[in-house]
């Protein structure tokens, strides 16, 4: 059974740094693209960045310099770090798993879901 588990969420203050990860079990992890995804209250789930098995890697214009999506194959465990964070990018994150080559950056690529981690970014 696919699980992925994020962790790592919680309170900053802005200019602050986090670092969020998502342990995958039940899936060959370095087979799958993985991407991190976050969702505000009233607001629309859009995409932050996403980590193909190779390496090569997207983002969002708006966490470009900012984030920076890694992945370890062995730990098969898929990190963001997140640097500069602004009360704007206070949301639940979350990670997901695609198995479909493609782009990243839709959600209809994406077959897995975690339950997400909460980001909270104070002014």
């Amino acid at each position: 059974q696919v699980q992925l588990v994020e962790s790592g969420g919680g309170l900053v203050q802005a200019g602050g740094s986090l670092r969020v990860s998502c342990a995958a079990s039940g899936l060959t992890f370095s087979a799958y693209a993985m991407g991190w995804f976050r969702q505000a209250p009233g607001k629309e789930r859009e995409f932050v960045a996403g980590i193909r098995g190779g390496g090569f890697t997207n983002y969002a214009e708006s966490v470009k310099g900012r984030f920076t999506i890694s992945r370890d194959n062995v730990k098969n465990t898929v990190y963001l770090q997140m640097n500069s964070l602004e009360p704007e990018d206070t949301a639940v994150y979350y990670c997901a798993a695609s198995s479909v080559i493609g782009d990243t950056s839709y959600d209809y690529n994406y077959k897995y879901w975690g339950q997400g981690t909460q980001v909270t970014v104070s002014s």
